[in-house]
């Protein structure tokens, strides 16, 4: 089997940690590391990656492997931990169980993002929660025209426009108010930050849709950002097509939680509502 490492070691407690599950691992499998301090190089080529650090990580991580079918496992070193299923505390235990085969490997989709400026495509990349039209500072709204399957559906005049994966309903999409998808699905959410019509609500449709936005708005400057990492400068004209992926994000399950487990947990769901003695 052969493992792929990654940690920014500029990082204390990541390169502590890199540093010494390496040891631990080559003693059971080939094992390359790849410093995330730096941009690492594909291809890649391996059995599986792990990543060490928060959701950002995990994220960069699942981009770079994604397109080569490579599994993740995500050990948290983070503030959030939502989408990494190990701490240090328990990473030996299920490690030792997922060298010897033992886990799930559910697919999820991804969004495949293309950047077309004067009919050519500038700018693709894939993303695993999100991507993102918004105003680039505090200045007036913007207005975005939409496109489902070539047709045009509304011009929205808003903040900025969120086109969410079931995996990304749960960061940017649930704080604009879009709703929780189950991370199996197969659909994209739609969702406004901040729209200047109280009507525009967030939407759901088939994972099979093409998007296409076109903003389109003078004096203010305009951005995409995929999963709140890569950004890029957006101009009139331009059109940001977003749809499903060719590949999947394969994530390592252990078994350890399940999805609403985690939602619980992070999120605070449960309980009763909390009365005062008056």
């Amino acid at each position: 089997m052969r493992l792929l490492l990654f940690g920014n070691t500029r990082k204390a407690r990541v390169n502590n940690t890199v540093k010494e599950l390496e040891v631990w691992l080559k003693k059971r499998a080939e094992t390359v590391v790849f410093d995330l301090a730096g941009e690492p190089k594909g291809p890649f080529s391996g059995d599986l990656a792990i990543a060490l650090g928060g959701d950002g990580t995990f994220l960069r991580v699942s981009r770079y492997i994604s397109a080569y079918g490579i599994p993740i496992l995500g050990i948290h070193l983070g503030t959030f931990g939502f989408l990494s299923e190990l701490t240090p505390k328990d990473m030996y235990l299920h490690l030792e169980k997922v060298l010897e085969g033992q886990y799930k490997l559910p697919n999820r989709i991804l969004l495949r993002c293309q950047l077309v400026r004067e009919g050519k495509v500038v700018k693709e990349t894939l993303g695993i929660n999100d991507a993102v039209i918004s105003r680039a500072s505090l200045s007036r709204l913007i207005s975005v025209k939409l496109f489902i399957n070539e047709e045009e559906v509304t011009n929205y005049s808003c903040d900025g426009i969120i086109i969410s994966t079931p995996v990304g309903s749960t960061a940017h999409s649930l704080a604009a108010g879009g709703p929780i998808l189950s991370p199996e699905m197969d659909a994209f959410i739609i969702s406004l930050i901040c729209p200047h019509t109280l009507t525009n609500r967030p939407l759901v449709i088939s994972g099979d849709s093409k998007i296409e936005m076109e903003p389109y708005t003078e004096g203010v400057e305009m951005g995409l950002t995929v999963d709140g990492q890569l950004y890029e400068g957006l101009l009139n004209g331009d059109r940001v097509k977003v749809e499903r992926a060719d590949v999947r994000l394969r994530i390592v399950d252990t078994g350890i939680r399940s999805f609403y487990e985690v939602l619980r947990e992070k999120l605070a769901w449960g309980g009763s509502p909390k009365y005062g003695n008056g």
